[in-house]
């Protein structure tokens, strides 16, 4: 409540305990009056009755006052609810009306990241990614806005000029509006469809700086970000149902005909406490009709993912172009958080379905998986997020202040990923192979939140990827890598 609120109320409440006294006292008098009559004189009964009059007059007065007070008490508070305030909350600049009908939030997130790959020396020329680039690479540079309308729409505006390997043009993130009528949502726009437990976590509070490959992989079967899309949901205290229709990215090249897909999510904390809490969900995503890519018609479905870094844009693992009628994947989510400590993972079955197959030919399966966890050493506990169902960065409780003896929150994370892209790979009948490859990924890290609103974070991975070409010569490879991200999100 505003102060102009609370002092129009005081004002209100003031005259209205002043007129009520003098009702009171006038109504005790005029009985008073009436007991007395029989023994009083003409005279005196003259002299009473003008006292009441004059009591009269002055209730009559009061009551004046106390219309004049509360037409202007009201005009106050209606000139409050019309205010107009900006404010910057947690380092975010915000405009909103003072009824809380709109509202709209400045957003900006900086990721650069600086990586060292150590790679064997004298490999083959046919290994993918041979010399891969160590170098730096602004992997999310965004500015946006979002906010509310009407009170129960929501909005989004978002453009990405950073990027995978190179640092690209600006780009469409995000644009879409969402109707809110609890416990259900309604979303149109371009956006990523919610679709599991590392899919809908905020990259700004991550553990790690991408998601696992598996994660990764799947989502871009039918979400991903960017993905042009028609999503409800409803939300409980302790579940979630999710389902999108989706089509096409912004930005991809034009087809004959667009990708037309289905995701959907369900979620629930079947078991919580006051400092711990377990998370279990499933997920599953289909598509219906792959984007037609050719007149003659080539619907090519690629299921693939980079090694969980962007300084260098080279995908190691990929199933290749596969002409297909279609596509689906299951995924399952469990979680488990207990104050500082956290572990969380995800599995993946993904199949696609061959077009025109041939005989002896099967229909292609990958996997995979990833089991992850942080520490927050000094005792902050991630938040879990009620509208994602997924885990955000730790509320800091003691913003970096060297001379108050300070230092924000430090966490260590680590992280086991496999990704595996091969389907039948030593088949006899060479149409049946995909070698995509299989990839492994040990990462270890320590992140740093000053405050709530900067993050640094140091990552040491380790990669294993076991690959063959269509000829069966080796082109996977090993290495490590290290990497430092830099962040300033609000």
């Amino acid at each position: 409540m505003t102060k102009t609120q609370t002092a129009a109320q005081a004002t209100l409440g003031a005259a209205l305990r002043g007129a009520l006294i003098a009702g009171a006292s006038l109504i005790a008098m005029t009985g008073a009056a009436h007991a007395q009559a029989a023994t009083q004189t003409p005279e005196q009964q003259q002299a009473r009755i003008e006292a009441l009059e004059a009591q009269l007059e002055a209730l009559s007065s009061q009551i004046a006052d106390l219309k004049a007070a509360t037409a202007a008490s009201l005009k106050d508070v209606r000139a409050a609810q019309a205010q107009t305030t900006v404010s910057i909350a947690g380092g975010k600049p915000s405009i909103a009306s003072g009824d809380g009908a709109f509202s709209a939030n400045i957003h900006a997130v900086m990721q650069l990241d600086a990586t060292w790959y150590n790679q064997d020396s004298g490999l083959p020329a046919t290994t993918t990614g041979r010399d891969l680039n160590s170098g730096t690479n602004f992997r999310r540079a965004r500015l946006g806005v979002d906010g509310k309308a009407f009170k129960n729409f929501d909005y989004g505006v978002l453009l990405d000029f950073g990027g995978a390997g190179t640092d690209g043009a600006g780009q469409l993130q995000e644009l879409y509006l969402q109707y809110n009528y609890a416990p259900f949502k309604v979303k149109v726009g371009a956006f990523a469809p919610n679709l599991g437990l590392e899919d809908a976590a905020s990259t700004n509070g991550s553990l790690f700086p991408e998601r696992p490959a598996a994660a990764e992989a799947t989502r871009g079967l039918a979400g991903a970000d960017r993905r042009i899309s028609l999503q409800a949901q409803a939300l409980g205290e302790r579940w979630l149902i999710s389902g999108a229709v989706t089509g096409a990215k912004v930005g991809d090249g034009a087809t004959f005909d667009e990708q037309l897909g289905y995701v959907g999510r369900v979620a629930f904390v079947p078991f919580k406490g006051y400092d711990w809490l377990t998370h279990v969900g499933v997920n599953a995503s289909r598509i219906a009709q792959p984007a037609q890519t050719a007149v003659a018609g080539a619907y090519p479905i690629t299921v693939e993912d980079r090694p969980e870094l962007r300084t260098d844009g080279t995908r190691l693992v990929s199933s290749g172009a596969i002409d297909s009628s279609g596509a689906r994947h299951y995924g399952l989510e469990l979680a488990a958080q207990k104050k500082n400590f956290l572990i969380q993972g995800e599995y993946f079955d993904i199949a696609l379905d061959r077009r025109n197959r041939a005989a002896n030919v099967t229909d292609p399966k990958f996997s995979g998986w990833y089991v992850e966890g942080g520490w927050v050493l000094t005792g902050e506990q991630r938040k879990y997020n009620p509208a994602t169902f997924a885990f955000d960065a730790p509320a800091i409780a003691n913003p970096f202040d060297p001379k108050a003896g300070k230092w924000g929150a430090w966490e260590l994370a680590a992280r086991y990923s496999v990704l595996d892209l091969n389907h039948h790979e030593y088949a006899t009948v060479a149409a049946d192979r995909v070698r995509g490859g299989v990839q492994e990924i040990a990462t270890v890290g320590l992140n740093w939140f000053p405050n709530s609103v900067t993050k640094f974070s140091l990552d040491y991975l380790d990669v294993d990827v076991d690959r063959r070409d269509a000829s069966g010569v080796l082109i996977g490879q090993s290495y490590k890598a290290v990497n430092l991200r830099s962040q300033y999100a609000f």
